[in-house]
């Protein structure tokens, strides 16, 4: 497995897309609001990207092996979508949660994250599952650093969220990321402690944890790209860039108007 290192440019590269990818979001925030549709959230972060931020949004037309091409800017995936959901003409309605997935590409570089919205008031369970899935997020995060594995970042998220009753999906995992979309390693949300590979400063990943209110089980619909759970539950997902320094990590897609870190990260 040939896992890239930045080198200290490519670190500050990262460091621009993913602060590019996360201003998107903070731009997009307003916007989320019943009666909106993910149609017009598309049009809006792609003519955001292209011509304010001079990006190039990497979804587009974004064609891996076996699928059609992708034929939006961003993913939107609401409420039983799992991820990859692709933007339509149909209206958020109010108690809706909706996971936007923000990808760009700035001077060849790549910035990847994504966050959970309420359109206007949720249910107290919808807030739940938003709430530990993004804490979960930052049990993982908190395991990086040198010398660590990946199996420690999945067994820190599925450890969290079992305990609370949830569920992890395995189909799909965060990535390593950089003048590629997705790179090596894969990054699985669940695991042993002390597997897999070994973390290097200079690398570059997601962490981006789905997790399901019902069970794990998902299936994917007849276009090709949107991914339900296969019992109707809610799932959720949060997805941040982290590059793994000598000492620890630093979080490549934080923005002015991301959620504030967990207490327990502070500590």
């Amino acid at each position: 497995m040939t896992i890239s290192i930045k080198d200290a440019q490519g670190a500050a590269g990262m460091r621009v897309a993913g602060r590019l990818a996360s201003e998107v979001l903070d731009y997009l925030t307003p916007f989320v609001q019943p009666g909106v549709t993910t149609n017009e959230l598309d049009k809006l972060a792609h003519d955001y990207m292209v011509n304010v931020q001079g990006c190039v949004p990497a979804p587009l037309n974004y064609q891996p092996p076996g699928y059609a091409p992708y034929p939006k800017s961003i993913c939107t995936s609401i409420n039983n979508q799992v991820c990859h959901g692709i933007p339509n003409d149909k209206a958020l309605k109010k108690g809706d949660i909706v996971n936007i997935d923000i990808t760009v590409i700035k001077d060849g570089w790549h910035g990847d994250t994504s966050r959970m919205f309420y359109v206007g008031e949720a249910s107290i369970a919808a807030k739940r599952l938003c709430s530990v899935t993004y804490e979960a997020m930052w049990h993982g995060i908190a395991q990086v650093k040198p010398g660590a594995r990946l199996g420690d970042i999945g067994w820190a998220i599925q450890k969290f969220a079992e305990n609370l009753g949830f569920s992890i999906v395995r189909e799909f995992c965060g990535h390593g990321i950089g003048q590629v979309f997705h790179e090596e390693p894969q990054v699985l949300h669940y695991g042993k402690p002390g597997t897999l590979e070994e973390l290097k400063a200079g690398m570059t990943f997601t962490i981006e944890p789905m997790i399901n209110a019902g069970k794990r089980d998902i299936k994917e619909m007849g276009d090709g790209w949107t991914i339900v759970t296969k019992d109707r539950s809610l799932s959720a997902q949060w997805e941040h860039t982290i590059l793994v320094t000598e000492t620890g990590y630093e979080v490549l897609t934080l923005s002015a108007g991301s959620p504030p870190v967990p207490d327990f990260i502070k500590g």
